[in-house]
């Protein structure tokens, strides 16, 4: 998988940089699919001083890409809790896709055992 970081108002480090591709990695894990991933940090001088770091990720997969965003005082915090929310999105995808292809098998299954009792 691709990763395309930007910051804004925010240097990047080495230890920032490894904490985000760790999690990334961890992404990978849930969707071997995924292209790319984008991600933003930025540092909010305007908001209050309780949620400053701000860190958004679009994750690139074959049909809707999956959106994320959060604020929070931490950065590490911010960039852990954005992973998290992708990570649900994954698995709501994979549980939905498999949910509905075991929907059309039943129906199937169910299609032709009316068809051998006719």
């Amino acid at each position: 998988m691709k990763l395309v970081l930007s910051t804004h108002n925010l240097t990047l480090t080495k230890a920032i940089e490894d904490h985000l591709i760790s999690r990334i990695e961890k992404l990978d894990h849930f969707d071997r699919r995924a292209v790319d991933a984008r991600v933003t940090l930025e540092l909010d001088h305007k908001r209050a001083p309780e949620k400053q770091f701000i860190c958004s990720m679009r994750l690139a997969v074959p049909g809707p890409d999956l959106f994320a965003e959060d604020a929070e005082s931490d950065l590490y915090a911010a960039i852990d809790l954005v992973t998290k929310k992708i990570e649900q999105q994954i698995r709501k995808r994979h549980s939905k896709y498999k949910a509905r292809k075991h929907t059309e098998a039943a129906s199937t299954k169910r299609r032709r055992q009316e068809a051998a009792i006719d």
